[in-house]
């Protein structure tokens, strides 16, 4: 299955001030664009540049290409059956505005032909307009119009804290001796 899948919005700042988001990227505390309160934190093995390997949660990728405060491609290692890339860009949109634009482009194979459309891509949805929120929150102090999550992003959040707290439970009774 063939997957193309845009987010973007435009922004009244500077590319500059954009670019800057993008290179704060898993930053930890400093990072203004991703939405970590909400989602699992982006993660990288060391700082963000080519070569860079970690993702988010159980998505899971390296950096294959950057032009620092312009451009940022991630080639996908996980989950399987993930087969291609997404990168955010920074493009000029006249005086004093910008576009951050996100494109993810891939294709699907095994049971990500299934999990995609059923479980990635409404959590992908989600996550990427919070992120937007996020930079259009850096960039003027405000949302105009906040992203609300779907009745299902939110049943598939709580399934899955559901299985998490499951799988962190420590082993009772005579088999955990």
């Amino acid at each position: 299955m063939g997957v193309h899948n845009v987010h973007e919005r435009l922004l009244p700042a500077t590319e500059d001030e954009v670019g800057a988001l993008l290179d704060g990227l898993a930053s930890g505390d400093g990072d203004r664009l991703w939405p970590g309160g909400a989602w699992a934190p982006m993660e990288f093995d060391r700082p963000l540049a080519v070569g860079a390997a970690g993702g988010h949660g159980p998505v899971r990728y390296t950096v294959a290409g950057y032009a620092p405060g312009r451009w940022i491609r991630f080639a996908f290692t996980g989950p399987r059956g993930f087969h291609g890339f997404h990168e955010l860009a920074v493009l000029p949109a006249g005086p004093e505005h910008t576009v951050l634009h996100h494109t993810l482009t891939m294709t699907t194979g095994g049971p990500a032909r299934l999990t995609w459309p059923l479980l990635w891509r409404p959590m992908h949805d989600a996550l990427l307009e919070d992120a937007l929120d996020r930079a259009e929150l850096s960039c003027t102090g405000t949302v105009s119009r906040p992203a609300r999550w779907s009745p299902y992003v939110r049943l598939l959040r709580a399934l899955g804290r559901r299985v998490l707290r499951t799988r962190r439970r420590p082993a009772t009774g005579p088999a955990a001796a």
